[in-house]
């Protein structure tokens, strides 16, 4: 279905456009509502659109710039990016109410340490353009499309890092700047090398299709080395085992509602670029990748689990957790099945519920403990805190698969699709001991933090702990439901899903 207006992209645009004005309006409640609203008209109309077609058909924009060299620019929405684009929507607007009694506890500590922050304008500003470029990435049909929304999360994203984070902010924002924008670079070096010689930038035509294949177009020699270059700058963005190394410190130190939306949200989307780009343009040379894929997202998985469990920082602990669920990503991907690669995209839509709602809690503990971050220094806090208790179990339950969460329904159809996988390969049972060891490490790292933090002995922190009020709570009382919603009706996303995805791979 085309749309006769472009709404997605005005959805899209109109809050980049409108963010611009935000540091020369004051008042933070004022700017948190504004902020709100403009990031519930993309998330409202991807609902909608997803609701009128039950996401049996892709949903188009009409063509909104064309060139002969470029291609066509426009706007995708279908069973393969919904759920990326909706949790995006819910997480950046829920996470723009969270921000306004977070950031005030983080500003008047700035203040305290000597530091003149930057104006509530600056940040709303900032976080507004992150969150919508992080959608328009999502929607585009165009590699050079794709690119331009990528670069645009990335910059105010450094800036609110620079402007906002923790520890030496100027630096790691520095190293996040540069990691992931050679990271990008990577892609564009090999999106540049396919479109100048296919002479057309589209992955996605919107009045053909996926242009499946386009890298036949490409001379034999070329291809492998092209769709290489691509993937490392989507490793890098996804932050797998080896190019991970940005991840734990600009997670950890960026401010925590911004942390909230770089774990769950921005890193996830190069698992769907690979799926939606890659695959789409060199099906058979991704093919040829898949045992090395799969050996990478294991490795991931169980060096992010322990890297995890090494840790006593909660925000650093929560940033190597977020390595590992990456790997449980490409594992799915790397299956090169319907039921793998869907198991991938609700994983993406899982994790994001999951590790928004572990960062908000670590948002929670830092205002309501005078800025704990310490592990060891936390326990016994479930009887003062039994609201934020209840929300964290849900969060780890989502990354970890346990039911209600949707995080069962994506972990059952990856390991379908790995178990295919390894049968391909003759290793099923060399995967399987892996895959039990990273579980087990996933299960362990979770539900040993939780009850460092929320159970046991009750510590001296849990002495003066009260629970947060309801400008906290309630945002990630709305992640949590609709957590809950999707599991209670997975059939909405999976159904839709596989069937897209069976057609894809033929």
């Amino acid at each position: 279905m085309i749309l006769d207006i472009p709404v997605m992209f005005l959805s899209v645009v109109i809050p980049i456009f409108f963010s611009l004005l935000l540091p020369f309006i004051g008042g933070k409640k004022v700017l948190t509502a504004i902020s709100t609203v403009l990031l519930l008209i993309p998330t409202a109309v991807i609902l909608a659109l997803s609701a009128m077609t039950g996401l049996r058909e892709p949903v188009l924009d009409p063509v909104f710039l064309s060139n002969p060299g470029l291609g066509n620019f426009s706007m995708l929405l279908d069973s393969i990016s919904a759920p990326v684009a909706i949790s995006i929507g819910i997480v950046t607007s829920m996470i723009s109410i969270y921000s306004m009694r977070y950031m005030e506890h983080r500003m008047d500590e700035m203040e305290r340490e000597g530091y003149r922050p930057a104006s509530w304008g600056v940040y709303f500003m900032l976080y507004l353009m992150f969150s919508a470029a992080m959608m328009g990435t999502v929607l585009s049909t165009n590699l050079v499309e794709f690119y331009l929304f990528l670069e645009l999360s990335l910059l105010p994203s450094f800036l609110l890092i620079a402007f906002y984070g923790y520890g030496k902010r100027e630096r790691i924002a520095l190293l996040y700047l540069i990691w992931t924008h050679v990271g990008a670079l990577s892609f564009l070096v090999g999106a540049l090398l396919l479109g100048l010689n296919a002479g057309t930038f589209d992955f996605f035509n919107p009045f053909r299709g996926a242009n499946m294949g386009l890298g036949e177009i490409l001379p034999d020699a070329m291809r492998l080395p092209v769709l290489l270059a691509m993937m490392i700058g989507l490793f890098v963005k996804m932050a797998v085992f080896g190019v991970h190394i940005w991840l734990p410190y600009a997670h950890a130190e960026a401010p925590t509602p911004v942390s909230a939306l770089l774990s769950p949200n921005l890193i996830g989307i190069a698992g769907y670029a690979m799926i939606r780009i890659a695959y789409v343009l060199f099906p058979k040379e991704f093919s040829s990748l898949a045992p090395y894929l799969l050996g990478l997202a294991l490795v991931t998985v169980i060096y992010g689990g322990l890297m995890a469990l090494a840790q006593d920082d909660f925000k650093r602990f929560l940033a190597y957790s977020s390595v590992s669920q990456m790997g449980y990503l490409l594992m799915g991907i790397s299956s090169i099945t319907s039921l793998g690669m869907a198991g991938a995209l609700l994983h993406y839509a899982a994790h994001a519920v999951g590790k928004a709602l572990l960062f908000a809690t670590a948002g929670v503990l830092i205002t309501q403990l005078h800025g704990l971050r310490s592990i060891g220094k936390m326990g016994g806090l479930a009887s003062k805190m039994p609201v934020t208790a209840s929300l964290a179990l849900i969060g780890f339950m989502h990354i970890t698969g346990v039911p209600p969460s949707l995080g069962l329904w994506s972990e059952i159809l990856i390991l379908a699709g790995v178990a295919d996988l390894a049968m391909r390969i003759n290793q099923f049972v060399t995967v399987l001991i892996l895959l039990l060891i990273g579980i087990g490490l996933s299960t362990a790292y979770s539900f040993v933090t939780m009850r460092r933090i929320f159970f046991g002995k009750a510590s001296e922190a849990s002495n003066n702990a009260r629970e947060a009020g309801a400008d906290l709570l309630g945002p990630m009382i709305v992640i949590a439901t609709t957590g809950l919603l999707l599991f209670l009706l997975p059939q909405l996303l999976i159904d839709p899903l596989i069937s897209s995805l069976a057609r894809m791979l033929g």
